[in-house]
Formats: C-alpha cells, structure tokens, sequence
C-alpha cells in the first residue's frame, strides 16, 4: 500500500490565501478599466483628448479632416458612438450646427457635452461671414483653433472634464497636459519667429477660417473668396477681388483642402497669384496628423509662399 502524506496547512498559510483570493481580483479589475469613450465632433479634438487622455480614453472623431464642419451630416455610426458616449466634445459657437439634433436623437441621459470655446476671446469678424448662429448668442469666428492660445483654453477644459469622469488618473492627466502645452509653446515661438521676417504679410483666404491664425502670427488678410460657407460669391465680388489682386500686387491665395479649389484657381488665373492649399483640420494633408503638425505644415507652408512670391 502506499502511504499518503497529509500535509498540514498553517493558520498564516490559510490567512494568506484568503487575501491573495480577495485582492487579485481587484488588481485585476484595475488594470483591466475600461478607457473613458469620448465622442467629438472635429479631428483637433480628438488629437487634444488622446494628448492628455493618453491610453485611459477612447476617442471617436465624427469628422475625419476631409469634411467640411459646417455642412457635415451625421451618419447612422455617429448616433451609435454618441450613444456609447461617456463624453461629447465640441467647439460650439454655430460651428457644428447638426450636434444638438445628434444628441437628442442619441437619447443618452448620461452623456456630458463640453463646449471647448468657452472663455475664449472670440474674434467677432466670422459670425456675419458664416451667417450663422452662434453659441449663446455670441457672434464670433468659430475657427478659434487656430490660434494656439486658444488651444490652451480648449485643453483646460477638456482635462477638467476627463478629471470629473475618472478622478482616479488626475495626475497623470494634468502631467499630460503641462506636457503639451510645454510642446505648443515652444512650437508658437518657433512659427512666430518665422513669420516676422516676411516683407509681405498679405493675402487672399478662401472662406473665413483664418483670422486666428494671422492674428497671433502677425499676417494680414486683405480679402475673402467665399464669405458664407455652402454659397457662391457674386460675380460682382469676384471681379472686385480680381481688382484688388492685380492693382494692390497680392500674390498669395490660401484655399483649404476640405473645399473646392475651383474658385481659387479661377483668380490664380486672372491674376497670376499663387494658391497655396492648407488644412484646418489634423490629418486633412499628409504630414498634419496631429495639432502641432497641422500648426506647424499651415503656418510654415504660407511663410513660404509669401516669402517666394513677394
């Protein structure tokens, strides 16, 4: 017969196999949270969100950077990603006109929706070219990206906001954070720098995204293609355009890839400018897949026309 040893289990022993039963489990479920999902409406907040999120959010952008903002439609698969939504990012200001009809179809009484243009000095020249309503009755350009102090504000929010639904990471969202805006600083000075040795700041923009931008940089948009987004300018305006072009010698015309470049093309024609085609989106061109790339591929991409033409 065999003899069977019984091996005799200590009080310690069983203690600490109790508590290993209790806490890896927790430790688990720890590790294994799910990320934040976050819904928003344009690329850059999408870029902005991971930047400070990191691998705790999970983010869908509505629009891929090729769309046009103020005419986009939603489609079946942004009212799902709503509805899965912990979070909804926008800019607001009239720029996405169709979120409040996405939300309310979304139904999700859970859903938070932050507006990343609050408390940003708005530039008040967009809202009649836009002819649009904007939020809380203020009339601005909604574009208000494109100034990377604007970026600072659109980024205190959206860190307030990830901090109120997962407290747990605060530091690590605030460490990402400084980060960034240590990275968009450096960049501004860099881009600025840039500018200021141009003789000619001038130029023709295609529809009114950029006063932002030619404000902090020191440019000076001199004239407008299309005022209001989704119409054709008069006959009469392009003429006068034209005039200006070619007695004031204008050289450069910045168009977006998100817009048709046949009325921009038209006045290179007519009057020998250079178009210069830039992005207001991240990902829109190649090389502008974040913030900071798109900022930077803008702002040095017009230097250079500017610079070579005059």
């Amino acid at each position: 017969m065999f003899q069977v040893n019984h091996v005799r289990k200590s009080p310690v022993f069983s203690l600490l196999a109790v508590l290993v039963g209790f806490l890896t489990p927790i430790g688990a479920m720890t590790e294994a949270r799910d990320p934040i999902p976050v819904v928003v409406t344009i690329p850059v907040l999408k870029d902005l969100t991971e930047q400070v999120g990191g691998p705790h959010v999970r983010v869908t952008s509505l629009l891929s950077g090729y769309e046009n903002e103020h005419t986009y439609s939603p489609k079946p698969t942004d009212l799902v990603a709503v509805r899965k939504a912990k979070l909804l990012l926008e800019i607001g200001m009239g720029l996405e006109v169709w979120v409040s009809s996405l939300v309310k179809n979304a139904g999700s009484r859970s859903l938070r929706v932050i507006t990343t243009s609050q408390g940003v000095e708005l530039i008040r020249d967009g809202a009649d070219a836009h002819g649009e309503k904007h939020h809380e009755g203020e009339a601005g350009n909604p574009h208000i990206w494109l100034d990377p102090e604007n970026v600072a504000v659109m980024l205190r929010h959206i860190t307030d906001a990830l901090i109120e639904v997962d407290p747990s990471h605060t530091a690590e969202f605030r460490t990402n954070q400084t980060a960034f805006l240590q990275r968009l600083g450096q960049l501004q000075h860099e881009l600025f720098a840039r500018t200021q040795r141009l003789s000619d700041r001038r130029f023709i923009v295609h529809h009114p995204a950029w006063p932002y931008l030619a404000k902090r940089f020191n440019l000076d948009i001199v004239g407008t293609i299309q005022m209001q987004s989704g119409t054709e300018p008069s006959a009469l305006h392009l003429h006068s355009l034209i005039d200006k072009i070619r007695k004031e010698n204008i050289r450069v015309i910045a168009s977006e890839v998100q817009l048709s470049q046949r009325l921009p093309e038209l006045l290179a024609r007519e009057t020998k400018a250079h178009v210069v085609v830039l992005t207001t989106m991240p990902g829109g061109l190649a090389g502008t897949e974040t913030y900071l790339d798109m900022l930077r591929y803008d702002v040095l991409q017009l230097a250079g026309a500017l610079e070579t033409t005059s």
